[in-house]
């Protein structure tokens, strides 16, 4: 007798069992859903709108989107915010006063952006890196100045080039990495003093080829090497007394390569 189970039959055999958001079974006996369980629409333990687990909501709404707009009131949060993703748009709005931010989120996320300016003020951080994903252009500057540094860290990859000039003097160093990487090339020369070297570094892979000399003598060997590496071969000789062993090599190598090549 073959006693393998397919892909499919594991799956439903090793699952945690269906229970609710109050931590009660879920039994197919009492759903309002029965013709899509018939027509394989839903499936309990694997997409079921009254389950606890998001994945197994997730699987019913993607099935039946149709439904989404019945549930955007439903007590369990988890329930309103995927719903909320598959719902109809113009039936979002009320959301944007949800009690969770999940939920005010997912609403933020679908909405036009027209009507969702008002929420980069809301109290919770999630809501506003939501929206420092989606919006664009003049829409992300009161973000981009947010109290939060996950929310400007998330608009700064959202913004222009030209928006990103305002980070340049950002207290964390990941942000102001982040517009050494875009910010206009005239900008990069007010960076190359930037404590951090990781933002150096950034500045060093942008700067003018005639004005990497400005970071030839930095203190990071990793800046140097970076430097070396666009730097013209004609300029390398300094380098190959540097103090850092990789540094030396890199410039021999290069200096190297192209007197073979002529």
């Amino acid at each position: 007798m073959n006693t393998k189970s397919g892909p499919r039959q594991m799956d439903v055999d090793q699952a945690p069992p269906a229970i609710d958001w109050l931590g009660n079974p879920v039994s197919c006996a009492d759903c309002p859903h029965e013709e899509n369980r018939v027509s394989g629409l839903c499936d309990l333990g694997r997409a079921c709108v009254r389950d606890l687990r998001a994945r197994r909501i997730d699987r019913f709404f993607s099935l039946n989107p149709a439904l989404a707009d019945g549930y955007l009131d439903h007590p369990f949060f988890e329930v309103r915010s995927i719903a909320a993703r598959y719902a109809t748009p113009f039936k979002l709005l009320p959301l944007l006063s949800d009690a969770e931010p999940d939920v005010r989120a997912m609403a933020a996320i679908r909405l036009p952006a027209a009507r969702v300016l008002a929420m980069r003020s809301d109290p919770d951080r999630r809501v506003r890196i939501a929206l420092a994903r989606r919006l664009s252009g003049e829409h992300l500057l009161p973000l981009l100045s947010d109290p939060d540094y996950q929310v400007r860290l998330s608009a700064a990859s959202s913004a222009t080039d030209a928006l990103l000039v305002g980070l340049l003097d950002d207290p964390e160093p990941d942000i102001r990495r982040e517009a050494a990487r875009r910010v206009p090339l005239t900008h990069l020369p007010a960076l190359v003093a930037d404590p951090e070297p990781l933002v150096r570094i950034e500045i060093a892979r942008r700067l003018e080829p005639a004005r990497l000399h400005l970071l030839a003598k930095d203190p990071d060997f990793r800046v140097r090497h970076a430097v070396v590496e666009r730097l013209a071969v004609d300029e390398l000789g300094p380098f190959l007394s540097d103090e850092d062993e990789a540094v030396r090599e890199r410039a021999l190598e290069r200096i190297t390569n192209q007197e073979e090549e002529r």
